[in-house]
């Protein structure tokens, strides 16, 4: 019985662990998805999330805004509520092909490197992407922006993976203790 657990956690593991790429699979298609919007789209997205915040905000603290004094603080935020999805976009990318790259004992600098250069590549592609959507063009600097959000996921990557095998996952590290 031992040595069928011990096959059945091998076999699962060789199943499961290629499936933990999935969400990074995932996530490069939703980001391929929305630079396939034309420019308008694009733009009139963003700007709906650029009302929602000013609106949630003149709700939460009962600034009493009118309409036009909406429109216009949605206007003065929407450049960088649209700086900030990247951001958000490819710090998920990140998270999202760190961690089953940590998984398979990727760790520390070549973690950095390895999911650092697959995203801003991913990120310089999906600009490049871009060119060949209407009203829409490629941009070194949004890929620069991109990197920020890389960078910040896969320390975070890091430090909960340093964290986790620092304090619940050491009794099931199979490392003998020093």
């Amino acid at each position: 019985m031992k040595y069928f657990l011990m096959f059945m956690k091998k076999t699962l593991r060789y199943v499961l662990k290629p499936l933990s790429f999935v969400p990074a699979i995932f996530v490069m298609y939703m980001i391929f998805h929305l630079s396939a919007q034309d420019g308008v789209t694009s733009s009139q997205l963003s700007f709906k999330v650029s009302r929602k915040i000013v609106t949630t905000a003149d709700r939460i603290l009962e600034l009493d805004f009118t309409d036009e004094q909406i429109k216009r603080c949605s206007d003065r935020i929407h450049y960088y509520v649209r700086k900030l999805g990247h951001i958000t976009e490819y710090f998920v990318l990140a998270v999202s092909v760190s961690f089953p790259l940590y998984v398979y004992r990727v760790r520390g600098f070549a973690l950095m490197l390895v999911a650092g250069l697959f995203c801003v590549a991913f990120a310089g592609l999906d600009e490049f992407h871009q060119s060949f959507v209407a009203g829409r063009g490629p941009s070194k600097k949004d890929v620069a922006i991109d990197s920020i959000g890389i960078f910040a996921g896969i320390i975070l990557v890091r430090i909960v993976g340093w964290t986790g095998r620092m304090t619940i996952f050491r009794p099931l590290s199979s490392r003998p203790r020093h």
